[in-house]
């Protein structure tokens, strides 16, 4: 529903999850649908002809699937898309769509999301296990149709949402997978911590956050303006003149900010007294290396090579793997690019991938990596070519231990033979790494030490797993705390082990990028920082703008203080100091 002109100022508190005020009109997001826009057209029945097109063409891909379905399985099993059929026949559906074509002058694509939604609503209310069932095939079949109404990939579609705040339920890895394009105003959601994939998807396009908004899609309408302040965890819907005018100092003060720690972006990263550190850029496309160089990157700390297969839905070919990775080598020119090899699952989900009772700690990353060699070796032979063109880096994620470690490595040595016995061979030897982020790495990281050429250490899923607390859980969000005195001590265990073993450890989780946690992190011996490329001003203005003495000085005090909130008040305090906050 389009909200009038009327509403009403809302005020609604939740996470600040990425900095930066952002004002513009709301796009309502609904879970698990494609982002449609909302346009008038000029002929109503066009539009329904385009319905039945859609509608037909459907049929065919469903009944094709469903025979496939039948003929490689059973017959029992490829019964399921009989009911996805009968939705395709559903005569009421089908008129109520029409109908709100006619009424609204609304193109097909958002009056069929519309009212599928209600739909879907509907059935979801019901007491009878069989009919709460059917919303699932309607969600199904809905998700097919507007496909085929739409006929775009999913970055096009995703510029429909260009020049708004996207509010959602919740984005995941494949909704946000088509706004890499730029052109998001701000990202708001309902659930989800600062370490959710909505939040890190907005670090990544440097575009304001609040997440974990208790009652935001209740509150939220289509038409309504949105004030998202990503400094304090506000949005503010409908905001008054007033607002407005109150928010301008504000807005001023981050611009200045901005430009401030713009100004040093290209220097060298040295602190204040010549200590050497380096920063390196997050990305999972091709086309942001183009922003990694401009904030001056100084190669690339993590490259998430499962973006491929969620933009692309599918499981891509050694082929279209190898010119993914072969342009970011070549648009690196000369800078190391590290490449994380597949991490799909948990809530990163593609094909056959079986829905599990926990995904996290199910059959995800370099467990599913080695139990499919047809899905692994490709990849590896992939990245393996690419090496041809440029420094290359690879690391394990998801590592528990030794043993997993090691066979991921000789699947990786007997495709290295492979291809250098037709002649394909990297530019210079490739390192292996082994992510630490579950506790069992970090507890045996003396002798990952030994297996490993280096340490990445992902923070996001290590302090998840270390204090039992889903990230993306709004329930508990407040237990996700990264100055829990146990991830202080870890970390340390994990730096120590590296540095007794003589190999490089690095810090590519989002406390990486984090300008709070940045100064404590090379105080405590890491000299490599990969974050999203957004975030690599912000944080080398302030480890430039700090010497080293201030950086072990700091450290002790974290790893002497005596809580969380004191260890958060420390790094706040010497951040603010540095960026002039305060």
């Amino acid at each position: 529903m389009k909200a009038g002109n009327n509403r009403p100022e809302v005020r609604l508190q939740g996470i600040a999850a990425a900095p930066g005020v952002a004002r513009g009109p709301a796009y309502p997001l609904m879970r698990g649908m494609t982002i449609v826009a909302c346009e008038r057209v000029p002929d109503p029945e066009v539009e329904i002809r385009r319905l039945e097109v859609a509608l037909g063409t459907t049929r065919v891909v469903i009944s094709k699937l469903r025979d496939d379905v039948a003929r490689k399985l059973n017959e029992s099993e490829a019964s399921i898309f009989d009911a996805h059929l009968l939705v395709l026949e559903d005569v009421a559906l089908i008129d109520d769509v029409s109908k709100e074509i006619r009424r609204s002058g609304f193109n097909v694509e958002f009056c069929f999301q519309e009212v599928a939604q209600r739909y879907i609503e509907i059935f979801e209310k019901m007491d009878d296990d069989f009919l709460r069932e059917r919303a699932s095939d309607i969600r199904d079949v809905t998700g097919r149709v507007l496909d085929q109404l739409l006929g775009t990939e999913p970055e096009r579609v995703g510029r429909a949402a260009q020049s708004h705040v996207v509010a959602a339920k919740d984005l995941t890895p494949s909704d946000t997978a088509g706004l890499h394009d730029g052109g998001v105003l701000a990202f708001v959601t309902e659930e989800g911590g600062r370490t959710s994939h909505s939040a890190i998807m907005a670090r990544s396009l440097d575009v304001p956050a609040v997440v974990g908004v208790k009652g935001l899609m209740e509150a939220v309408q289509e038409g309504d303006i949105v004030l998202v302040d990503g400094e304090s965890g506000l949005i503010i819907l409908n905001p008054t003149a007033e607002t407005v005018e109150g928010y301008r100092d504000k807005e001023q003060a981050i611009r200045n900010r901005r430009d401030r720690v713009m100004r040093e972006v290209a220097l060298p990263d040295l602190t204040s007294d010549g200590a050497a550190f380096e920063l390196l850029a997050n990305i999972g496309d091709p086309a942001e290396m183009e922003d990694a160089l401009g904030y001056c990157a100084r190669g690339v700390g993590l490259y998430r090579t499962e973006n491929l297969y969620l933009r692309l839905d599918s499981w891509p070919s050694e082929e279209v793997q190898y010119e993914e990775y072969a342009a970011v080598i070549q648009q690196a020119r000369g800078r190391p690019v590290t490449f994380r090899t597949l991490d799909l699952g948990g809530d990163k989900r593609l094909g056959d991938l079986a829905d599990e009772a926990n995904p996290f700690m199910g059959y995800r990353a370099v467990r599913l990596c080695l139990e499919r060699p047809d899905v692994f070796r490709p990849q590896l032979r992939a990245i393996i070519r690419s090496a041809a063109l440029g420094p290359v880096q690879v690391m394990f994620p998801m590592i528990s231990g030794v043993e997993e470690l090691r066979r991921a490595k000789e699947i990786f040595r007997e495709v290295e033979a492979e291809l250098a016995c037709e002649g394909i061979r990297p530019a210079a030897p490739i390192r292996l790494g082994a992510m630490i982020e579950i506790p069992s790495a970090a507890a045996v990281a003396d002798e990952l030490a030994i297996e490993a050429d280096f340490f990445s250490v992902g923070t996001n899923d290590l302090v998840q797993y270390l204090l039992a607390v889903d990230r993306g859980n709004q329930r508990v969000a407040a237990l996700y705390d990264p100055c829990h005195p146990a991830v202080i001590r870890t970390l340390m265990q994990i730096f120590r082990a590296a540095q007794r073993r003589g190999i490089a450890v690095s810090v590519c989780g989002e406390l990486g990028g984090d300008p709070l946690w940045a100064p404590l992190l090379v105080g405590l011996g890491v000299q490599e920082l990969s974050m999203a490329p957004a975030a690599l001003a912000e944080v080398r203005f302030v480890l430039r703008h700090s010497a080293s003495v201030e950086l072990s000085a700091l450290a002790a005090a974290v790893v002497s203080s005596a809580n969380a909130a004191q260890t958060r008040q420390l790094l706040q305090d010497f951040a603010a100091a540095k960026l002039k906050l305060r």
